[in-house]
């Protein structure tokens, strides 16, 4: 027993050792030589105290401060708002609340050529709580199934709609990598946008297969989830975060403004494998479940209808056209 427990430490101890490694591979001070060399040296230090020091009190103690060290640098790594940033994320949105009126500042609406040949328009948008009619889903495949980015839509009365996507926010010349998100390789961005700008990108010129699921949402509830992700505009706006891979992506991220609201959102695996979340929306009645679910699925394909559509003002009524917003939950008097 002893030796199964030991055998557990260090196998944690390594793991651990690893992962500091890695952030200090990606995150640690340039040149890329100086943070390789005490990744190395962090490594060698935490298995010479684990193979040597003795009794298992004065090892444990050792490793306490070789970790602090390194924890002491890690929170120290600050976000900032202020680096030579690309121009699709070079801006910032932020809201003025007035009572049921949003005044949405640095709205993008790109007009695209290509991805990465576009002419820049940021726009400010006022948009009128009460007016909202829907909240949406759009679920963006872009490689594997079991994988997609996930995209917010309110739907307003007077034919507005607003969508915001939860991004990294990338520097100049820099890519996203799945794996530098765990490291404090990139600040999290709210992409607030028309749908013509976010989701035609996606459709008609990366060729990504995109889904727009309309949502059972009560009105109440669209409204309190759009409130709250104003407050993380402005938050952001005026101060910084980083984005992670596993806790601050573009779905987790969702689920986090949900349940901060109070309102139930089930722990399920798809979560993370988001790709399917739409099988786990269905599966709960939060979608439309009046066929069945391939069904339903094949017709919120909108690649078509984007396509179609293209730079039509009314791109967000031709990519719904056939689609009806299924009836919405009625919550019962009291609750919200």
């Amino acid at each position: 027993m002893r030796y199964l427990g030991w055998t557990s430490f260090a196998i944690a101890v390594v793991l651990a050792l690893a992962w500091c490694a890695a952030a200090l591979h990606f995150t640690g001070p340039r040149p890329a030589l100086l943070a390789d060399g005490l990744a190395a040296a962090l490594v060698l230090a935490g298995l010479v105290v684990l193979v040597t020091v003795r009794p298992f009190g004065r090892t444990l103690t050792a490793l306490v401060v070789l970790f602090a060290v390194w924890a002491l640098w890690w929170i120290h790594v600050a976000p900032r708002n202020d680096r030579d940033w690309q121009p699709d994320v070079a801006r910032t949105s932020h809201v003025d609340v007035d009572g049921d009126r949003l005044t949405f500042h640095d709205v993008r609406d790109f007009d695209y050529r290509s991805e990465t040949d576009y002419t820049e328009r940021w726009e400010n948008r006022t948009l009128d709580l009460s007016k909202l009619t829907g909240m949406d889903l759009f679920m963006s495949y872009w490689g594997a199934p079991g994988i997609a980015h996930t995209i917010m839509s309110w739907e307003f009365t007077d034919g507005q709609h607003l969508a915001v996507s939860i991004e990294t926010r990338k520097e100049k010349g820099e890519e996203y990598s799945a794996v530098k998100g765990f490291f404090k390789q990139f600040e999290i961005y709210y992409v607030v946008a028309d749908e013509r700008d976010v989701i035609r990108l996606r459709t008609n010129y990366r060729g990504e297969e995109v889904h727009l699921w309309q949502l059972r949402t009560p009105i109440s509830r669209a409204r309190r989830i759009l409130l709250d992700y104003v407050k993380s505009i402005n938050e952001l706006h005026a101060r910084p975060q980083w984005y992670n891979a596993a806790t601050q992506n573009c779905t987790t991220s969702i689920t986090r403004h949900i349940r901060k609201l109070g309102i139930p959102f089930p722990l399920d695996w798809r979560v993370i494998a988001n790709g399917r979340l739409d099988e786990m929306l269905y599966e709960r009645g939060v979608v439309d479940t009046s066929r069945p679910f391939p069904e339903v699925r094949q017709a919120t394909l909108v690649n078509a209808r984007a396509k179609a559509a293209d730079q039509d003002p009314a791109f967000s009524a031709r990519i719904r056209d056939g689609l009806t917003r299924p009836p919405l939950i009625v919550l019962p008097a009291g609750t919200d």
